[in-house]
């Protein structure tokens, strides 16, 4: 059995586009963006949306839960850890970390939850752990 262990995150870049999903990831919510022109959620969050160009888009608290697309183990890592494509229960896909688990015991299609994990000096990272 092989656990994931908690290693250093580097701090987001942070912009304007990007603040409010930031600071709320400070208070524990997760946020995506929705076109309200289309109705299509998508990640990552930016202001124009992707599959019809509309500018006009929105925050929304996202559920937080989601299943496994794909995962990978870096076994050979000083510590360590899994990278996945997680999607999610809105619909989009988004490259993140699965953690607080037995790496061994992953699975596709794996439901998950997202989780706040501390960066080092700036905001905390939303990633996910088994539900």
């Amino acid at each position: 059995m092989m656990q994931a262990a908690d290693r250093k995150i580097a701090a987001p870049i942070v912009n304007v586009e990007t603040e409010p999903f930031w600071k709320a990831a400070a208070e524990g919510r997760f946020l995506i963006k929705r076109c309200t022109d289309c109705g299509k959620p998508h990640w990552y969050p930016r202001a124009v949306c992707p599959f019809c160009m509309s500018a006009a888009t929105v925050w929304e608290e996202a559920s937080g839960r989601g299943t496994i697309y794909s995962y990978s183990v870096a076994r050979r890592a000083p510590e360590p850890y899994a990278v996945a494509y997680v999607t999610l229960e809105e619909g989009p896909t988004m490259l993140t970390n699965v953690v607080d688990c037995d790496l061994d015991a992953l699975a596709f299609g794996q439901a998950v939850v997202v989780t706040f994990k501390p960066s080092d000096g700036g905001y905390p990272v939303p990633m996910f752990r088994p539900a």
